[in-house]
């Protein structure tokens, strides 16, 4: 029997079967897609931050400590590909005498390398003029000391005299900050910045020249590059080669301690890797909900029809057992049906939007996701057919199945306000989690443990079901006391039916405005998630030009003093403008920060300010100020806070003469704050009027200069600058740095997760508008065939139908629109730490959210044509096969 009953589901109710179907599909697609990209990118975080490291870890000799005996025990740590002794020295000043002129340096560092050290860690020195071995100079030093390779010059270490060697070939330092690092220092106590004059020397040069130096200034260090497999999870991997490390340590018993790069990157990558979990709970979950809702709808708009059959097969002696195990086959139709098509669709996505069926994952992690959505399937259609099968079973009788009055009395979550409490809830939530110091994703810098805030997922959730019953309860008492409104708006269509029209939207005004409300979510959905994507796209592009300041910059080297003139120079084709910025050193109290001069009325010419850079007025208003005051000056947030500063006040900087060499006191007035500039640090700086820090100091020389191409082009124009400047300025370009800025969350194929949301929002737009409708219309054949017989034109019935139509768009579409714009403010709050910087406004994708509009519209209009087209059928015939 359950098979002659699958076989009449299928042949008499297939639009029904396979609209459920549909929604089920969806559900199990969206699971399995997104959470199968999910594993993906953490397993790409994890590569990219291994990748990103040139030498593993760095262990350094303790003094004392006999340095042969700890690099055994290096190369003999489980996981140890291979490793290398380094010698660092501190050298007191290097010096060069290039055309009768004596050049000097300040301290620096000499480096010791083995051979072979660059083919071991190839990330460690750029080649950059000259040759690869011997000794090498870094580009700084080279520029400081006006020398290229095949100069002599001579370095000077503390107690010794100068010993004089020939460059070989200039380099540079990619990782200089690590390579520099105060090994077992915390973040805080490590230094600034690297140090500018560094000379590289084979061993055995290194040995001889610090054979009489201190011991105090020599230190030595091993470089070790692992090869042991880490886990694909970031978190994972960092604990493990965290672990690794301590236990090398341990081993050790003092006389090492170890720099772990590996581990600091993997410290960072397991936060990003936090944040894309978090961003697939925030935009994969209500997807999935939303087709879970869809799937309900489709089975609810055939509820009268389940209780009439189940009701003819009781009159027929069927046991209310056996009546449930035919449900029970439905509901094994729709889970497994649809649970397959969903996987299908799931691989197909994968195979489009990234190449591969399962996501360029493991076989087992994208089977176990798989899996998960099947499991979801099956759930999803046991809830949306089995259990309301089970429910009327047992709470209608037949004689209930023979009534067709509407409930006329209110929910019960309208009686007691549950769409209001969710929103005040949802509010009052946002406002903590929204708050000051506030952090959705905790992971203490160096700490095994992290955590994610999950209450904070309360407010979008909260918002999203408060506004889903504010709107039902809208659209009902809109139905329910608004019949001559409806009577009015459905002459044009309906004619002389405007009022019977009326009556039946008022009659089934609770499946309205289930439609209503459902597709308003869907429609939520889709502008929430399109705002999210377009808004992270757009926020990384500003973070990219924050870091390199404009299409192209060339940067001088620390000690150059090109003058603002210089830009005349680098104006080659292609360059719009050229911008001088002034970089200097101050001193505010003891505390040392990055000092720019700029020009105020030509500097966004150059480069993009945005009022979200600013407070205390947007970036035109304190330019401005810049130029009308030239003593102005803007201070960034950190600093306000830490010397209590109010607007007007004075402040004192001792920045370096160019005359002198020697600190003078220079006064400004704080007129505002800059949380963010162009090529600036992220902590602490100052931004004033270049022509006033010149005349203060006696120098105008430019620290770097920001170049204007269109947006075009930027490769181009740095590499023909690369040629022309050669090693006596450092060059990049926008596109350079789009790929080396942010965090290991950029990583992450955005584009392809968008394709993925955002093609799932837009089904669920159209299902949720035409399914649900279309279904609908299906059931209410009766009711059109007895307004045929009783002299209902085919014009007349298209009125009715095209007026529900137009309010089911109108009411969702407006809907949607509002609950979208309010999760999205929400969602872009939350999750502030994903953007870096946050964003001054939303990105708004206006082509994508009119397909959205376009399409749901589309999908009713298709299901109400579709309702009239069955509807001209004969009234009798019609009424013969129901």
């Amino acid at each position: 029997m359950n098979t002659a009953w699958a076989g009449g589901l299928a042949r008499h109710r297939t639009g029904r079967l396979l609209a459920a179907l549909a929604g089920v599909a969806l559900a199990v697609a969206l699971v399995a897609a997104l959470g199968s990209f999910l594993t993906a990118s953490k397993a790409t975080m994890t590569q990219r931050a291994v990748r990103s490291v040139a030498v593993d870890w760095q262990v350094e000799v303790q003094p004392g400590a006999d340095p042969q005996s700890v690099l055994s025990l290096v190369r003999k740590a489980p996981g140890i590909h291979d490793a290398v002794p380094v010698g660092f020295a501190h050298s007191s000043a290097f010096t060069a005498q290039v055309q009768g002129s004596a050049q000097t340096t300040g301290p620096g560092m000499v480096l010791g390398l083995p051979d072979g050290y660059q083919k071991l860690f190839p990330g460690m020195i750029r080649p950059l003029s000259g040759g690869t071995g011997g000794v090498l100079l870094a580009q700084q030093t080279a520029s400081n000391l006006h020398v290229a390779p095949g100069d002599t010059i001579g370095v000077r270490l503390p107690g010794t005299g100068v010993r004089q060697i020939r460059v070989a070939g200039v380099v540079d330092l990619p990782q200089a900050d690590s390579l520099f690092q105060k090994v077992g220092a915390p973040t805080q106590s490590q230094p600034t910045a690297p140090p500018d004059n560094v000379v590289l020397l084979p061993s055995a040069d290194f040995a001889s020249l610090t054979a009489h130096a201190p011991a105090a200034g020599v230190t030595s260090q091993i470089h070790a590059a692992r090869d042991a497999g880490l886990p694909s999870d970031p978190a994972s991997a960092f604990n493990s080669v965290t672990r690794a490390a301590h236990n090398l340590e341990a081993r050790a018993s003092g006389a090492a301690v170890v720099g772990n790069n590996l581990g600091a990157a993997l410290d960072s990558a397991r936060q990003d890797a936090l944040y894309a979990q978090v961003l697939f709970l925030f935009l994969g979950v209500p997807g999935a909900l939303l087709a879970a809702a869809l799937t309900s709808a489709v089975a609810a708009a055939g509820g009268e029809r389940r209780r009439q059959e189940q009701a003819l097969l009781r009159l027929r002696g069927l046991r209310p057992g056996r009546i449930a195990a035919l449900s029970g086959v439905e509901a094994a139709l729709v889970g497994v049906g649809g649970g397959v098509a969903g996987l299908g669709i799931a691989a197909l996505t994968g195979r489009l939007a990234f190449g591969s069926a399962s996501f360029g994952t493991s076989a087992g992690s994208w089977s176990l996701w798989y899996a998960v959505a099947l499991v979801l399937g099956a759930a999803v259609a046991a809830g949306a057919v089995l259990v309301p099968a089970l429910r009327d079973l047992r709470g209608v009788t037949v004689a209930d199945t023979r009534r067709t009055g509407t409930r006329t009395g209110s929910v019960w979550w309208m009686r007691y306000g549950l769409d209001f409490a969710l929103l005040i809830g949802s509010w009052l939530v946002f406002r903590a989690s929204s708050g000051n110091q506030y952090a959705l994703v905790l992971a203490p810098e160096g700490v095994p443990s992290i955590s994610v805030s999950y209450w904070a997922f309360l407010g979008p959730a909260l918002l999203w079901a408060g506004a889903a019953l504010l709107l039902w309860r809208l659209v009902l008492l809109a139905l329910t006391h608004g019949r001559q409104v409806l009577t009015r708006l459905s002459r044009p269509l309906a004619k002389h039916l405007a009022g019977t029209t009326a009556a039946v939207l008022s009659r089934r005004r609770r499946p309205l405005a289930r439609s209503v409300v459902l597709l308003a979510l869907a429609v939520s959905f889709a502008i929430s998630t399109a705002t999210f994507n377009a808004t992270y796209k757009q926020q990384a592009e500003v973070d990219a030009r924050l870091t390199n300041g404009a299409d192209v910059t060339v940067t001088e080297p620390p000690g150059a003093q090109p003058p603002p003139s210089a830009a005349a120079s680098l104006k080659v084709p292609g360059v719009r403008h050229v911008e001088p910025l002034q970089h200097r050193f101050a001193y505010v109290g003891s505390d040392l920060q990055d000092l720019y001069g700029v020009r105020p009325d030509t500097i966004a010419s150059a480069t993009s300010l945005q009022d979200a850079y600013f407070s205390g007025g947007s970036a035109g208003t304190l330019m401005r100020k810049l130029a009308v005051q030239p003593d102005a000056l803007l201070v960034s947030a950190e600093t306000v806070t830490d010397f209590q500063l109010s607007p007007g006040d004075r402040v004192n900087l001792r920045v370096q003469d160019a005359r002198t060499k020697a600190l003078r006191t220079v006064s400004f007035h704080y007129v505002g704050v800059a949380k963010e500039f162009p090529t600036a640090p992220k902590d602490s700086f100052f931004v004033a009027n270049a022509s006033y820090v010149a005349k203060a100091t006696g120098s105008g020389a430019v620290g770097a200069f920001l170049l204007d191409t269109g947006g075009t082009h930027q490769e181009q124009i740095a590499a023909r600058l690369r040629g022309q400047l050669g090693t006596s300025a450092t060059v990049t370009d926008l596109t350079q740095t789009r790929g080396t800025v942010g965090t290991s969350l950029t990583s992450v194929d955005l584009a392809g997760l968008t394709r993925i949301e955002l093609a799932f929002a837009v089904l669920l737009a159209a299902g949720a508008g035409g399914l649900v409708l279309a279904l609908g219309l299906a059931e209410r054949r009766r009711t059109f065939a007895v307004a045929t017989v009783l002299g209902a034109t085919r014009r007349q019935l298209r009125g009715m139908v095209l007026t529900e139509a137009i309010l089911l768009t109108a009411g969702g579409l407006a809907g949607g629109a509002l609950i979208g714009w309010a999760l999205s403010e929400m969602l872009v709050k939350v999750l502030t730490g994903v953007f870096d910087p946050p964003p001054a406004a939303l990105a708004v994708p206006g082509a994508y959210l009119a397909l959205t509009g376009f399409a749901a519209t589309a999908a009713v209009l298709a299901a109400a044509l579709n309702g009239v087209r069955r509807a001209a059928r004969p009234a009798v015939e019609e009424l013969r096969d129901l």
